[in-house]
């Protein structure tokens, strides 16, 4: 587990934006996975996915690392920003607008308004 928690360290830390989740971008495997990925693909936002059903160990890693139970699990420059609901509650009050202007993310405002105003 050790070398898992290594990886994951680098690819959390040496990418922008990380999605670790069922499936990848393109093909999630999970409702929950293709809702995150839907809203940051949606938005613009380039990000690294990393598919934890083609690796056991990353699998339970990324719930070790987090101390969070549940995939996907979002990060941005390192930190841990949450899972599903956390994304969904943070996209439609716009506290992701604000996490992402923060930390230097572009992304595309005019589909994160429309994903607010598509559920107002």
């Amino acid at each position: 587990m050790t070398d898992a928690k290594t990886q994951i360290d680098e690819t959390v830390k040496s990418n922008d934006v990380v999605l670790y989740m069922k499936g990848t971008k393109s093909m999630p495997q999970c409702g929950f996975s293709q809702r995150v990925a839907g809203v940051l693909n949606f938005m613009g936002v380039e990000f690294t996915d990393i598919n934890v059903l083609a690796d056991d160990d990353i699998r339970q890693g990324i719930k070790d690392y987090a101390d969070w139970p549940t995939i996907p699990q979002l990060y941005v420059k390192g930190e841990f920003v949450g899972g599903c609901d956390i994304i969904t509650e943070m996209t439609l009050s716009g506290e992701l607008d604000q996490l992402l202007d923060t930390n230097g993310v572009t992304y595309d405002k005019e589909a994160a308004d429309k994903i607010r105003e598509a559920n107002a």
